[in-house]
């Protein structure tokens, strides 16, 4: 028997099931991240800016484009709890934390290496960024200097803290999930959680769950007071790239190089939805308040007329008549 929940949600996919997309950056983008009240979307991109866009009704209006790194801006967050900063990653060997009030970047961190991954600490005290050479720096928010760095001797993939601000988990190339305290940085386990590369990680908002991708196409959900794996999410072909739980944690959203999203109720493993894409996604991100799920694709795609700009983002759960 489907859950109350499950029909719901489909009915209101089957009326809000159109997906819209609005021009962000002049080359792929690679990172797409909500702010915390859920008014604006960042959008990071090879063309070495960041966009942000207001969120009005059912369109995205861009407001704004951050300049000033000088390499690809490969993945960007925001601040957990204050909606006016984000920060970006870029292979320029910098992090640079941006105000949307001013506009303007307010702290350039410089790193050893090419950051590719990057994430805001839940009480927003610290910054962590990691590179191409496996190196993690954790960086004090308000100081913008460095207070610790770990050297991995494993492919390091995605990073991320517990909701409980506690425990910091990263993904590797092994197929692993470590386990470190957080602040001590002491290893506290390793999961073999997938055969292969364990691409990237992501906790619900409820904090019961998380989420683990692999290059074996499947999705894993892990119990976090446990630690154990609850059930795989197996309907894509290809390794999972991105991850994204809806504001309640009952969605859970992943995608790869499959042209389509799968939306699955977290509960069950059932199939909700898909969305369908016309080439590989690289970033997923639910809103966090409402179904609505942003995402960006690889827009070279033979399907495409070349005058059309590549860079666009895209909005899926808006109003069939919007």
């Amino acid at each position: 028997m489907a859950s109350q929940y499950y029909l719901e949600m489909q009915e209101s996919f089957k009326n809000n099931n159109k997906s819209r997309e609005f021009p962000a950056h002049s080359a792929k983008v690679h990172s797409v991240a909500w702010s915390c009240d859920g008014r604006r979307l960042a959008s990071g991109s090879f063309d070495k800016t960041a966009s942000v866009f207001v969120l009005e009704k059912d369109r995205l209006v861009k407001e704004n484009n951050y300049r000033g790194h000088g390499d690809s801006v490969d993945q960007l967050c925001w601040h957990p709890t204050n909606p006016d900063l984000f920060v970006t990653a870029s292979g320029d060997k910098t992090i640079r934390i941006w105000d949307v009030r001013t506009t303007k970047c307010i702290a350039t961190v410089n790193t050893k290496g090419e950051n590719i991954n990057i994430c805001w600490s839940p009480d927003g005290q610290t910054i962590a960024v990691g590179n191409k050479d496996d190196v993690v720096t954790f960086i004090d928010a308000k100081t913008h200097r460095s207070r610790a760095e770990e050297q991995f001797k494993f492919e390091v993939n995605e990073i991320s803290w517990n909701n409980d601000n506690d425990m910091f988990f990263l993904t590797n190339g092994n197929g692993c999930i470590n386990i470190l305290s957080y602040p001590e940085l002491k290893p506290i386990q390793s999961i073999n959680a997938h055969p292969s590369n364990c691409i990237c990680i992501k906790f619900d908002p409820t904090g019961k769950y998380f989420a683990t991708g692999s290059a074996d196409a499947l999705v894993s959900l892990w119990d976090v007071e446990e630690l154990v794996c609850v059930r795989c999410f197996s309907r894509l072909d290809w390794p999972v790239r991105t991850l994204s739980f809806s504001h309640d944690g009952k969605m859970l959203a992943s995608a790869s190089e499959d042209h389509f999203i799968d939306i699955a109720e977290v509960e069950t493993g059932e199939k909700l939805w898909e969305v369908q894409c016309e080439s590989p996604t690289f970033t997923v991100a639910w809103h966090p308040k409402r179904p609505l799920l942003a995402y960006a694709c690889d827009d070279k795609d033979g399907k495409y007329d070349s005058n059309r700009e590549a860079g666009t983002v895209k909005l899926f759960g808006l109003p069939n008549d919007s």
